[in-house]
């Protein structure tokens, strides 16, 4: 059932900051703000960053992420945890381990490894220590098309046949659930992603929104995942609500004017008016 307490219930995203404010930390915790949760965060890495490119990256040392995720899993409740970047194979292992340790009802990776803009946000390195370490601990993994090609070492896939091709693949690396997101499919009037569980595998359906306000679509989806699942939601109904959300976070990102390059989505849409 849904989460029916007064209270929002508590999502912690672990992630970098983006000091353009249109992914990684800033986006997850306008989207779990937007969708009903209440957010708190640990930062992994803390990104030069616009709309138009990374321009630098400075993981945090392995030991303040660590008494971060203490901090917080110590004093609050968290329900669900929402992980984004993670920069290197030693905050990878930071993380896993204290998830292991605090054990949360929910954990949903984003397995961040490029931004919207190309740049590079995950040490190549590190992918084994992400297949290793943490996805076997993920109740769902969310990875675009050219992610999971990096997981399972595949091409990234140009058609929805191709993208079924990767299921057994990704079945293969443990986590609980995938939903292989299938935005870069963008020869096709949808958008659609492929929810796939142990069992099971279904699309996920919604029109492609045309604009290039796309930045954090992937953060913001993701924690929004996490923040439904806090709200007491089922995994299928949590994934489609956290679609609809971040599609119309889509349809109004041309009302927003943030920089030359990849906008931001619009987390806010529901509640925004000018101020004249």
């Amino acid at each position: 059932m849904p989460h029916l307490q007064d209270t929002p219930p508590i999502v912690l995203t672990i992630a970098g900051s983006d000091s353009g404010g249109g992914a990684g930390i800033q986006a997850d915790i306008k989207a779990i703000s937007a969708t009903g949760g209440y957010a708190c965060s640990v930062i992994t890495a803390i990104t030069s960053q616009n709309t138009q490119g990374v321009s630098a990256i400075h993981p945090v040392p392995t030991e303040h992420v660590a008494s971060q995720l203490d901090a917080v899993f110590s004093d609050l409740q968290v329900i669900a945890v929402k992980v984004g970047m993670l920069a290197d194979a030693d905050i990878i292992r930071v993380v896993a381990k204290k998830i292991r340790q605090y054990q949360p009802q929910w954990l949903v990776v984003d397995p961040v490894m490029v931004a919207t803009s190309g740049d590079l946000l995950l040490q190549r390195s590190a992918i084994e220590s992400l297949k290793n370490e943490l996805i076997p601990l993920a109740d769902l993994i969310t990875p675009n098309l050219p992610e999971a090609a990096a997981l399972i070492g595949a091409n990234t896939p140009t058609n929805e046949d191709q993208m079924g091709a990767l299921i057994e693949p990704l079945r293969a690396l443990q986590a609980r659930a995938v939903l292989l997101k299938g935005g870069h499919l963008d020869q096709t009037s949808d958008s659609n992603d492929l929810l796939v569980t142990n069992h099971h595998s279904e699309l996920i359906r919604s029109q492609r929104v045309v604009t290039t306000n796309t930045h954090g679509t992937g953060c913001t989806l993701s924690a929004a995942i996490a923040s439904y699942l806090a709200q007491g939601h089922r995994l299928h109904k949590a994934a489609c609500l956290a679609k609809q959300y971040l599609t119309q976070a889509l349809t109004h990102a041309d009302e927003l004017d943030v920089g030359r390059g990849h906008g931001p989505v619009h987390h806010f849409f529901a509640g925004y008016s000018h101020v004249r």
